[in-house]
């Protein structure tokens, strides 16, 4: 029998916001254990907590995008659970009347199909803190320096349907997150986490199936592993007639599998009851609608804009504005010289393929639009071709020299002088008669053999069509 996945995400990211959710301490990641702590995120008798105004704002930012329904009153809640890295043993988040629910995101397929994934909730809690193992000991170490700090949770239907939506989705959504501002969005440092829901059911039936629930995943790549793991986890217990039990999994990243965490809980395991505290929280409408007046022109948006203003074909302005800082790179080279299509080829070809990881940010390279524009103008004036250009741009990535410093001192320049190529055009006909021969033959291919040796000999300084040109002229001639 072949099954269908039913997949849900659960977003949670950590807000950019300069302190913690409920506390003046800094929201930053690192510094030595335990430092960036008060009594009010320590939980200590006799603190009350204050709701970060910062907070607040870079969330309901998040729903406005997602066009979400935001009531006007939202309230906190108490979820009751005992772990070593929460200090108050709950934590406050939102139950009951979250910040958000409905919305969508619209994801793009590779193929170019659109699919609109919708929202169950948003809702604005506080991180827990981060338990450490220290390899060789059987101690556990906990350092809160991270907890209280504002984290929102993004939980979608269960609208997907298997590793490409999967991928696609969280894709969007980081992009989404990066566009507004709101995190980093550094997997590696934990501002951004995926956390997996599936389940299987038979393909062409409408009920969903048992659900599982993975955490502990560090990467859009892990998630995508995870995931392939489960299917094929859950589809041997269902071929072999068994039962798929709703549980709470952990996904083993070194072993790549998935192990059972504990039986998933339901509201009534966490006994959440509203948060004593802290007043309900009310959005008038006046702030709402400043706030989304001021959202920023967001991918979708930039994307049809790209296509308009600067001709770029659909598919290239997908790959330029699916990072925040790749589509502002791009857009600095445009309005300082007007070569759109030059720009994001190189960006596409040569600079994309140096952010190597899920956290690489263009913006860390050495390359800048001051570099790239440039080079290109180079090329345009004759100084250089395509092949200098092509090995120009892999020493300027890294070490941030101009182009036309490299050219200078690695003597670049294409080689103009006629009577130069023409020496080096004569040297490969009298050293290779046999494709000379070929070519006068008819045997076209045979120009593109004597084409290469010349360009050889240059050093890659000559430019093709001037070469080609005089190679035609003298074994036609």
């Amino acid at each position: 029998m072949r099954y269908e996945p039913v997949i849900g995400l659960e977003t949670h990211v950590e807000l950019a916001a300069a302190s913690k959710v409920f506390c003046s301490c800094k929201a930053e990641f690192g510094g030595e254990p335990n430092t960036h702590v008060c009594p009010v995120c320590l939980g200590l008798p006799g603190t009350l907590p204050v709701l970060n105004r910062e907070s607040v704002a870079m969330a309901l930012k998040v729903c406005l995008a997602m066009d979400c329904d935001i009531p006007e009153v939202t309230i906190f809640d108490r979820k009751n659970y005992y772990y070593p890295d929460l200090p108050k043993n709950y934590q406050i988040s939102q139950e009951y009347e979250p910040l958000a629910r409905n919305g969508g995101l619209t994801i793009v397929l590779k193929d170019g199909t659109e699919k609109y994934i919708r929202m169950h909730n948003i809702h604005l809690e506080e991180d827990a803190g981060k338990n450490f193992h220290p390899t060789g000991t059987p101690r556990t170490l906990v350092d809160l320096n991270r907890a209280s700090t504002s984290l929102l949770e993004i939980v979608s239907q269960p609208d997907i349907r298997g590793a490409e939506e999967c991928e696609a989705y969280m894709e969007t959504m980081r992009s989404l997150l990066r566009y507004l501002e709101v995190s980093d969005c550094k997997m590696q440092e934990g501002s951004l986490r995926f956390e997996l829901n599936i389940s299987l059911r038979p393909a062409g039936t409408e009920p969903f199936g048992t659900k599982v629930e993975v955490k502990n995943v560090g990467s859009i790549k892990a998630v995508l592993r995870a995931l392939d793991y489960e299917i094929r986890r859950q589809t041997e217990i269902l071929e072999d007639g068994g039962r798929v039990i709703q549980e709470t999994r952990l996904w083993d990243d070194d072993r790549g599998e998935t192990r059972s965490m504990r039986v998933k809980e339901g509201a009534k395991d966490y006994r959440y009851f509203p948060e004593p505290d802290l007043v309900p929280l009310r959005l008038e409408k006046q702030y709402l609608a400043d706030l989304k007046a001021h959202l920023p022109e967001l991918q979708t948006q930039k994307r049809k804009r790209f296509v308009e203003q600067y001709e770029l074909p659909d598919y290239d302005a997908g790959v330029i504005v699916a990072d925040k800082y790749v589509a502002e790179f791009f857009e600095t080279c445009c309005q300082a010289h007007p070569a759109p299509k030059a720009f994001s080829n190189w960006i596409m070809v040569y600079i994309l393929r140096e952010l190597k990881d899920e956290d690489s940010d263009i913006r860390e390279l050495g390359i800048k639009p001051a570099h790239l524009i440039e080079l290109v103008q180079l090329i345009e004036k004759g100084t250089i071709n395509q092949n200098i250009a092509k090995k120009l741009i892999a020493e300027i990535i890294p070490s941030g020299t101009m182009p036309s410093v490299l050219v200078k001192e690695k003597c670049l320049e294409v080689v103009s002088d006629s009577s130069e190529l023409e020496k080096f055009v004569d040297e490969v006909i009298t050293e290779q008669p046999g494709p000379a021969e070929d070519f006068r033959n008819g045997k076209d291919q045979a120009l593109n053999f004597l084409l290469g040796q010349v360009m050889r000999k240059s050093r890659g300084q000559a430019t093709p069509e001037t070469v080609r040109d005089m190679l035609i002229q003298k074994l036609r001639g």
